[in-house]
């Protein structure tokens, strides 16, 4: 790194910290007036408001809108360099474009890194925070429901049918717990009712019947009750639809390999969520290069030109990934290809964009 790199990246990143400030405080205002009635309502203090809510909002809207400011970014001051002739000076005094590069992708690299980071680790725990604010002050959300035809495979061989579940007393009835190994049931439990107790995380049975086969052998036995520890909490029964952005890496993989074991439907979203983590960050370094390729050149519309080109590519950028996105989730695309695949596409474009640079 010599003078002239560390130049450029000065460039870089204040530009960009500058622009996802800038970003954070509009986005921060609009949020308050919005939810500003449910403040009040609720009677929060500024602190409370502050350190339960807007701790984690920011994370989640500077992580949403990262890649697309890395790329804004790059474009504007380095549309100025070109249109004050620095880059011209630049490759004037001997500097090849490849060697100009090199600024660029220390300051992609390490912005990916932190985005990369962030998404594994930071936002989960950010979004944690959020979303435990917005469903006690803001939501409005009816935990109490009961929820009906409960149907799981809670480990390779065994199967839980609840018939009504309510969620405030933890009680289920219509409760059946069988087993099947080689397509062949094997055990089964009937019970009128169960409750969850939470001191020993066991479910209590009340009066069960326990049948066990043997091919066309039944042998059945009543019990006055029983205490089934099983890998099944009240928290496995009432999970929300969201639950996966609020878990990091390592407690998301933990998600995806129970959830495949229960069979559960929706398994594509789940991976989706988990490669998009790696592929956004990535995506930063491949905006970071076509921002550079488009900007470098000096035109009559200067700065203006070299924003409204960016504009329609990231435009571009975000639509191929919806696209891609909802073929996976609702299609039979696999996610690994879904999430890869725009930055496939545009790491091609930043390709051509950089041998057609000014050299």
């Amino acid at each position: 790194m010599r003078k002239l790199d560390w130049y450029i990246l000065r460039k870089f990143l204040g530009t960009f910290f500058y622009a996802i400030g800038i970003l954070i405080v509009i986005t921060v205002v609009i949020d308050i007036s919005e939810k500003l009635d449910d403040f009040v309502k609720s009677h929060l203090s500024v602190k409370q408001i502050i350190f339960e809510y807007y701790i984690g909002f920011i994370p989640h809207i500077a992580a949403l809108l990262f890649p697309l400011f890395v790329f804004i970014a790059v474009i504007f001051f380095t549309s100025r360099l070109a249109y004050r002739s620095e880059i011209i000076a630049m490759l004037s005094a001997g500097i090849s474009f490849r060697r100009m590069l090199r600024a660029y992708w220390v300051g992609g690299v390490l912005l990916c890194v932190l985005l990369w980071a962030g998404n594994r680790w930071v936002v989960p725990h950010a979004d944690r925070i959020r979303d435990a604010f917005e469903d006690k002050y803001v939501n409005d959300v009816d935990e109490s429901k009961q929820i009906s035809n409960v149907h799981l495979r809670i480990d390779s061989f065994t199967y839980v049918t609840m018939y009504v579940y309510d969620p405030i007393y933890k009680y289920a009835s219509g409760f059946k717990l069988e087993k099947i190994r080689n397509q062949d049931l094997y055990y089964r439990l009937e019970a009128q009712n169960v409750r969850w107790d939470s001191t020993h995380k066991t479910w209590n049975t009340g009066p069960c019947v326990v049948r066990t086969f043997n091919g066309l052998q039944e042998t059945a036995r009543q019990l006055a009750d029983t205490n089934l520890k099983i890998p099944l909490s009240p928290e496995d029964l009432i999970q929300r639809s969201n639950i996966t952005e609020t878990l990091t890496t390592p407690e998301l993989n933990a998600y995806i390999a129970r959830e495949k074991l229960r069979g559960s439907e929706g398994i594509n979203a789940l991976y989706v969520e988990k490669y998009r983590r790696d592929a956004s960050a990535v995506a930063v370094v491949i905006l970071t290069l076509i921002g550079m390729a488009i900007a470098s050149r000096k035109v009559r519309g200067g700065s203006g030109l070299h924003l409204a080109i960016g504009i329609v590519i990231g435009s571009a950028y975000i639509v191929v990934l919806q696209f891609s996105y909802t073929f996976s989730i609702k299609g039979n695309l696999s996610p690994f290809v879904a999430v890869w695949l725009p930055n496939v596409l545009f790491g091609a474009v930043a390709f051509a964009l950089l041998r057609r640079a000014p050299k």
